[in-house]
């Protein structure tokens, strides 16, 4: 079980909800991906408005936990104020904490990163932190006290996978709390090497919505998660710079 705060859930796949070619497409992925929490851009949809069209309209939210980020936020400040609106407006108190500092590479900003995750610590909310695959700032944060460490594998959408394994390793054995490998997942293969790796899981948004059928990817990274998860868990053969064989040659038969 993935624990997260006080709330646990059955599945390591989060899945976000941007950019999909319809809401109808959107609702299928979901359902195929069995995702139990679904992330969202509380500045891209008018919470309040019930007029406007919304996804959440098309599930029965009654199976998901949401999980609203503060994608857009510049500020500690900015990413709070969005967080709050989110809780207000009765969605959910658990938060993706979201502060970019860098508008061309997507990366986070680790001063307001920090700030905006102690400010939502303070107020109660269960945050979840991205950031990059710094390990100091990943032991910085978990020592603040958040609920997991959500670090990029690559630029956000970027699909190039996972390109410092070695830092998330880092960051995955120091961590106490789930890591969550977050942004930068092109395809199944990155997945499931994230969760060989050991992270509790993995979100994913453009590797499912962008694809070229964006359903049969859901199932894909859904298979792959699960495949990785028990890879680690069943613990990978050390590797060699030479050949061993497969057959033990004491015992054999003589020709």
């Amino acid at each position: 079980m993935l624990k997260i705060g006080n709330k646990t859930f059955q599945s390591r796949l989060l899945l976000g909800t941007g950019k999909y070619p319809s809401f109808e497409v959107q609702k299928e992925a979901v359902q195929v991906s069995e995702a139990e929490i679904l992330t969202f851009a509380v500045r891209r949809m008018n919470v309040f408005e019930p007029s406007q069209p919304n996804f959440l309209e098309m599930l029965d939210l009654s199976t998901y936990t949401l999980l609203p980020n503060t994608a857009g936020a510049k500020t500690a400040e900015e990413a709070v104020r969005t967080a709050k609106l989110a809780k207000a407006s009765g969605l959910c108190d658990m938060v993706k904490v979201e502060v970019i500092g860098c508008d061309r590479s997507l990366l986070p900003d680790p001063v307001e990163t920090l700030k905006a995750s102690e400010m939502l610590l303070e107020e109660g909310f269960t945050v979840l932190t991205y950031t990059s695959d710094d390990v100091v700032l990943a032991k910085r944060l978990e020592e603040m006290g958040v609920h997991a460490i959500m670090p990029g594998a690559s630029p956000i959408g970027s699909g190039k996978g996972i390109l410092n394994p070695l830092h998330l390793k880092f960051i995955i054995e120091q961590s106490k709390v789930p890591v969550i490998i977050d942004a930068g997942i092109g395809s199944p293969k990155d997945a499931a090497y994230a969760m060989e790796l050991g992270a509790d899981a993995v979100l994913l948004n453009t590797a499912v919505s962008g694809a070229k059928d964006p359903v049969k990817m859901a199932g894909a990274m859904k298979l792959a998660i699960q495949a990785g998860r028990l890879g680690f868990e069943a613990g990978r053969i050390d590797e060699r710079d030479y050949a061993v064989a497969s057959s033990p040659m004491e015992g054999l038969l003589p020709t």
